[in-house]
């Protein structure tokens, strides 16, 4: 749990976040451009204990070595048995298995390889000069949302993890806001799908209306202009205002969006109104009229025909509709 007596005040931990990405949007080498995030590895640690596999019994670690990793030498037990060396790092929770003992020691390095990008990944967002040697769980709060920033999307998903069992304080509502509008950080889309991802339940996170409509504005204006879609961020905002927040004010900005400058904006709209309609069928007249527009009007050749053919899904009211197309860059 947040210590409260620590704690920022909301609007304080917000002008921070914002600070920290205005830093790193004027970086060297930063672009204008979002980075194009890779897919989420999800970090499985400890790994697999070889020794078990063999057999090893506790009273054969009698040795002790070391082995150095990136500068820092890591104290390595072993056992050698008629199946080989064996080497563990406690710390680590790491093992490996060898034919000799050098051979152990190289694999002992090699296995330690997730374990220690994963910790360069964490300093490096968070500016620190040595290696992260902590838990994401017992970060401040501040941290904890730089994390969301994070190149390595897991890092970002067990940061999402922690602010998201916190909702209810309603510490990190405003920055979670102010990420949706963030336009400067390089790595904004995984930051702002994680944002999407809590903002599923907007209810817990959001204090009063008048803070629950901030946050509906700010998954319109990432729609409306946003020119990729990487990470799925902007068909995950469509699909979390039709799909999740599903109120009037949610389900007016989705129909608006449906006319928006952006094209991977209007796309997202138009797939995600269908489910506005299961949900609110009230909507269901307003939303096909808003789509038989688009399928006159668009100035996408491709979603004029994707905007006819959920306006035609919408109407026949069938379960299923058809497949969101992709744009030439996206194929």
């Amino acid at each position: 749990m947040i210590n409260q007596v620590n704690s920022p005040e909301p609007t304080e931990l917000a002008k921070s976040l914002e600070a920290f990405t205005q830093a790193a949007g004027q970086s060297p080498g930063s672009e204008p451009n979002p980075w194009k995030p890779t897919p989420r590895v999800p970090f499985n640690w400890p790994p697999h204990p070889i020794s078990h596999d063999y057999h090893v019994l506790a009273s054969d670690w009698s040795g002790q070595t070391e082995v150095t990793v990136y500068g820092e030498k890591l104290q390595v037990q072993t056992a050698h048995t008629a199946q080989g060396w064996f080497g563990r790092v406690e710390r680590l929770w790491n093992e490996a298995r060898g034919e000799t003992e050098d051979h152990m020691l190289r694999s002992i390095a090699l296995g330690t390889e997730p374990f220690f990008q994963r910790m360069f990944a964490i300093s490096a967002t968070l500016g620190l000069e040595k290696r992260f040697d902590g838990r994401i769980k017992d970060l401040a709060a501040l941290d904890l949302l730089k994390l969301l920033y994070c190149k390595d999307r897991d890092v970002a998903n067990e940061a999402r993890i922690e602010i998201e069992k916190n909702a209810s304080s309603h510490l990190y509502t405003p920055a979670l806001i102010a990420i949706l509008r963030d336009q400067i950080h390089p790595t904004r889309r995984s930051a702002q799908w994680c944002v999407l991802d809590m903002f599923e339940d907007l209810p817990s996170f959001t204090r009063d209306q008048e803070q629950e409509s901030d946050a509906i504005c700010a998954i319109k204006e990432l729609m409306w202009m946003s020119g990729d879609d990487y990470a799925r961020t902007i068909y995950k905002a469509g699909v979390v205002l039709g799909g999740h927040i599903c109120t009037e004010e949610a389900a007016e900005a989705l129909i608006e969006v449906i006319d928006a400058p952006s094209r991977v904006g209007r796309r997202s709209a138009m797939h995600a109104v269908f489910h506005l309609v299961e949900w609110m069928p009230g909507k269901k007249d307003e939303v096909v009229r808003a789509l038989e527009l688009a399928a006159k009007n668009d100035s996408e050749p491709v979603l004029r025909w994707f905007a006819q053919a959920m306006a035609e899904d919408i109407s026949e009211g069938n379960l299923e509709h058809v497949t969101e197309p992709l744009f030439p860059e996206e194929q």
